[in-house]
């Protein structure tokens, strides 16, 4: 018994030779100490012993009456072993040289295993040996034997192919049966039949009358055999969960680290049935284990981590090298037990064969872990459609996907993605993660450009990948929201282990103004992957807009109790704390995200819109230009761009037309996105420059014919404005119909922009002078708080409902929200021209 755990074995290929003295037992203790010695200077002196001995491809295995050599170069080093020593044995009748030797030898590859016993001695194990010595102990003297496996592989040699006889089953230990091969030609072996079979056959006709309760016995083995193959069919179910081991790489080369694991990883998540624990998981898991987050995932601390998550298996992967060519194993372990679920194991031609193997290996395990062979052939694309042909490309991914997913470091992970991209042009899951990377910065131009791409070659993807880039595609490039609702409702219902489609669901229904149905996919998505940080962020989002604050930091808290994580959370909970009016905790928060490329900016703009709610436009004007300027140096030009919109929209609406006009002129020459463009469009309307806003309304409507916010939303509402400047209410009103459905939505990814359509509505029934219809619409802004946050438009709701209910006459709730209004910029700037017409309307009212 070894010292070693399973999990710890170093797992080879070894092509085995098995040799024994015959009639040693018999000997004398002097002989036998003769013979032993004289078989090691037989063979040392070999030349195939001493070129594996000099190129480190041979171990060494003493028995007492002979010896194993595990040659791990060829196939035919062996069987060129046992000829030397052959040779040696059959020097000419008196020759003093001549060794008194009577020699059996057997020969077979197959794994064998490094290992150390209890006396820390370097020893050897593995079916290689064991089944070597079992085609030896069918020989007698003189016999070469060969198994089956060795036999094919020479059979491609045409200069062995007339020394193979073939014997055919002989039964060993444990009535286990070996097929063998007699190697002989002329003075080389021994012609004759081992005893064994001899044997075997005598028996066999004494037994011919016990057939029928032989037949019985094999029929009952055959159940037994069918009873395990059922029961091996479900090893795993579909509520299982796996763990991903990183691959035991002895190549020497490190362009398969990291690689095989995401290579697999892949291949794995085609199946609708598997459900792989999430490298986010496992950084959190190996966290509470005091262990580094980015600690190489050995076998043993797999075992470990699935012990504490509670998953059903870890799957252990290897790579080494045999001669020119590449060996892949899998092998499937308990987590519980350490005992092996299910194991595979394939060669590859070369360094590009290696993916393709593994998609092959990973195939056939799929089937022993207990999916079905229908599932398996619907789900299994070729390995180079799965990924990538690229080991390279593939490499740079997986760093990618490191950064991406673990850590939520987008910026840091463009660059790998762009390299694989690069290396494999035809890599269309680059071009996605790439995507996906761009659209949480607001880069939705080039988000969209890389997600196009995606879409192009999604016939060279997987199912599962076909859907993820399908989904994302409706959602970024066309911005169809229904579309990409269904599109992900199919990619959820195909693979409901998958928490990407819940994400997008989340995203899609919060820009359709369904907070419910956007908590409950963030709900499911955390459920699915509770160490995403991500998903964090999403659900904390979703409990904002549905005002459960105290839920969000319960959230929240729960989650870093277990090590989970986000750069995001501090915008989350700068949002929290203001709807608790913590400007303490808002502070603390804003320090934490300064100096982080990506968040940085996001606080700081978040900060100039609490300043312009408050009536503070001089110092949002300042946040303003800083946020810009922070965006341009993490390259986000495109959100630069749209804060400089988004802020002229503000100013637009307090009536600071000058500064509106200023920032919408200097974004103009910059915009490309569709968001910025749509929050220009509105600016130019609601200042009267009727050109630049139908300029852009054109533009719009005609590169962005699908998409859902532009339509039903910037349109309506830019229209909205220009017929408001123009004293037209009615048309105002009637513009702004067609944003109904989506108006309580959010419609860009910072989500600072929602219900705009509502305070517009508003400000033309005021227009109207129907102060009822004003009251109505003022009144959802102020119902909707977890939703508006800090938008400007929280607080003028206040003034909206002041001026509607003086509009009906209500003298006294007009003043009340008058007074409320004012509370809310106590601090503002006195010379905002709304203020100055609502101090001046409310000293009429008194």
């Amino acid at each position: 018994m070894t010292t070693e755990s399973p999990s710890e074995l170093k797992f080879d290929i070894g092509h085995v030779l098995f040799i024994d003295i015959v009639g040693y037992s018999k000997l004398l203790i002097t002989e036998q100490s003769e013979q032993l010695e004289t078989l090691k200077a037989i063979v040392r002196g070999t030349e195939q012993f001493k070129n594996a001995e000099a190129d480190g491809k041979l171990l060494r295995l003493p028995t007492g009456d002979g010896g194993a050599l595990v040659f791990r170069n060829t196939p035919e080093a062996p069987v060129l072993c046992a000829l030397e020593i052959t040779q040696e044995l059959q020097k000419p009748p008196g020759s003093k040289e001549k060794p008194q030797l009577r020699l059996r030898m057997g020969i077979h590859s197959g794994p064998v295993n490094e290992i150390t016993d209890l006396n820390a001695q370097a020893n050897i194990a593995g079916a290689g040996i064991n089944l070597a010595q079992r085609v030896m102990d069918c020989g007698d003297a003189g016999h070469i034997l060969l198994s089956k496996r060795v036999a094919d592989d020479l059979e491609h040699y045409p200069r062995w192919r007339s020394c193979l006889h073939d014997l055919g089953e002989c039964e060993v230990k444990h009535g286990h049966k070996v097929s063998l091969v007699n190697l002989y030609d002329g003075e080389i072996g021994n012609r004759e039949t081992p005893q064994k079979f001899t044997q075997a056959k005598r028996a066999q006709a004494k037994k011919i009358w016990k057939i029928a309760a032989l037949i019985a016995f094999i029929i009952l083995l055959i159940a037994g055999s069918l009873f395990y193959r059922l029961r091996q069919t479900k090893v795993l179910s579909n509520k299982d969960t796996i763990v991903l081991a990183d691959f035991n790489n002895t190549t020497g080369d490190p362009v398969f680290d990291g690689t095989l694991r995401q290579g697999l990883g892949s291949q794995l998540e085609q199946s609708p049935f598997l459900s792989l624990i999430s490298d986010q998981r496992i950084a959190q898991t190996l966290a509470l284990m005091s262990q580094p987050k980015d600690a190489r995932l050995t076998p043993e601390l797999a075992l470990q981590v699935g012990q504490r998550i509670g998953s059903a298996a870890s799957i252990e992967g290897s790579i080494s090298m045999l001669g020119s060519e590449y060996v892949v194993g899998l092998k499937a372990v308990n987590c519980r037990t350490g005992d092996m679920l299910a194991q595979e194991q394939v060669t590859a031609n070369g360094k590009e064969q290696v993916l393709k193997a593994l998609g092959q290996a990973a195939s056939s395990l799929r089937r022993k872990l207990g999916e079905s062979l229908v599932s398996i052939q619907k789900y299994d694309a070729l390995p180079e459609d799965v990924t990538t042909p690229s080991l390279e490309a593939l490499q740079a991914y997986s760093l990618g996907i490191k950064a991406s997913d673990v850590t939520n470091d987008y910026v840091a992970a463009m660059p790998f993605f762009q390299r694989a991209s690069t290396l494999d042009p035809n890599f269309a899951m680059a071009y996605l993660r790439l995507a996906e990377c761009y659209q949480p910065q607001g880069e939705l131009t080039v988000a969209a450009e890389n997600a196009r791409k995606a879409y192009q070659l999604r016939d060279r993807t997987s199912d599962r990948e076909k859907l993820h880039v399908s989904a994302f595609y409706e959602y970024v490039v066309t911005g169809n929201l229904d579309a990409a609702r269904k599109a992900c409702d199919l990619f959820a219902q195909t693979y409901p282990h998958d928490e990407d489609p819940q994400v997008y669901l989340w995203v899609i229904y919060t820009g359709l103004g369904d907070y419910k149905k956007a908590h409950r996919a963030a709900q499911d998505a955390f459920r699915i992957n509770p160490a995403s940080g991500n998903n964090l962020v999403t659900v904390m989002y979703a409990d904002q807009w549905l005002n459960h604050v105290a839920d969000a930091k319960s959230t929240l808290h729960d989650a870093r109790a277990h090590n989970v994580d986000s750069p995001w959370v501090a915008v989350v909970v700068y949002m929290l704390d203001f709807l608790q009016h913590d400007a303490v905790g808002m502070e603390q928060q804003a320090s934490a995200a300064m100096g982080i490329p990506g968040v940085e900016d996001q606080m700081l703009f978040l900060e100039s819109e609490t300043a312009a709610c408050g009536g503070e436009f001089t110092k949002a004007r300042e946040l303003t230009r800083r946020a810009v300027d922070s965006a341009r140096r993490a390259q986000e030009k495109e959100t630069a761009a749209e804060y400089l919109g988004h802020n002229a929209v503000r100013e637009a609406i307090v009536g600071s037309s000058a500064v509106a006009k200023e920032d919408a002129q200097s974004a103009i020459a910059e915009i490309n996105g569709k968001n910025a463009e749509g929050f220009l469009a509105i600016a130019f309307a609601l200042t009267g420059d009727a050109a630049n806003a139908n300029r852009l309304i054109d533009d719009l409507g005609k590169r962005f014919s699908q998409d859902t916010i532009v339509q039903s939303e910037y349109l309506p509402m830019a229209r909205a404005g220009l017929a408001l400047t123009t004293g037209n209410a009615a048309n105002a009103i009637e513009a702004l119909t067609v944003a109904s459905p989506y108006e309580l939505g959010h419609t860009n990814n910072d989500f600072t922009f929602a219900l705009y359509p509502v305070y517009l509505r508003g400000e033309s029934y005021l227009a109207a002078k129907d102060g009822s219809a004003a009251i109505t619409e003022f009144q959802k802004i102020l119902d909707h708080s977890g939703v508006v946050g800090n938008e400007p438009i929280g607080a003028l709701a206040h003034l909206g409902l002041g001026r509607g209910y003086a509009l009906s006459g209500d003298s006294a709730k007009a003043k009340t929200a008058y007074q409320d209004f004012f509370a809310l910029w106590k601090n503002a700037d006195p010379d905002v021209p709304i203020l100055k017409e609502a101090k001046a309307e409310y000293a009429k009212l008194r």
